[in-house]
């Protein structure tokens, strides 16, 4: 993940709902190129910060139980209002469904109260391993580093 568009969870009911924030700099790297007389976060940028607060509701559901989460469907995305440097992306979630491999969410992302983004996902999330047996360990690997982000984030104790 080369973008980490989650800065903190404020509020997590495992199987329910997450909330979280991301705080918008002007040293972010994409904005170079994103209107650079203009800046503002790209609006696949936008749906990328509501899959990864979903993303951390499925981990912590599932307690961590698969590597992989990816974004199967985006459906019914609007775009409402800019996002500044200096401005603090807040993203509201409710889960759907979360099963083992498969997971939808209703989101939205706003900037004090503005709305900015609605859309609706739906998530895959599976092992690297179910595929190949060899790579068990990354999935170990990826695992371990996705609970040490959740503790950095709030979004669990252990």
């Amino acid at each position: 993940m080369r973008f980490i568009l989650l800065d903190k969870v404020t509020e997590l009911v495992p199987g329910e709902k997450i909330s979280s924030v991301k705080a918008l700099s002007l040293g972010e790297e994409y904005l170079a190129d994103h209107f650079p007389t203009f800046p503002v976060l790209p609006g696949v940028m936008m749906l990328e910060a509501l899959v990864q607060s979903a993303a951390m509701l499925v981990r912590v559901t599932n307690n961590f139980s698969q590597s992989v989460i990816v974004m199967r469907e985006a459906r019914n995305i609007k775009y409402k209002s800019f996002v500044k440097p200096g401005n603090i992306l807040r993203m509201e979630l409710v889960a759907k469904k979360i099963e083992a491999g498969e997971s939808s969410f209703v989101g939205s992302g706003y900037v004090d109260d503005t709305p900015t983004v609605e859309a609706r996902l739906k998530l895959k999330h599976f092992n690297l391993s179910e595929q190949n047996a060899d790579w068990a360990e990354v999935d170990e690997r990826i695992i371990i580093e996705m609970k040490h982000r959740a503790k950095l984030v709030g979004a669990c104790q252990d």
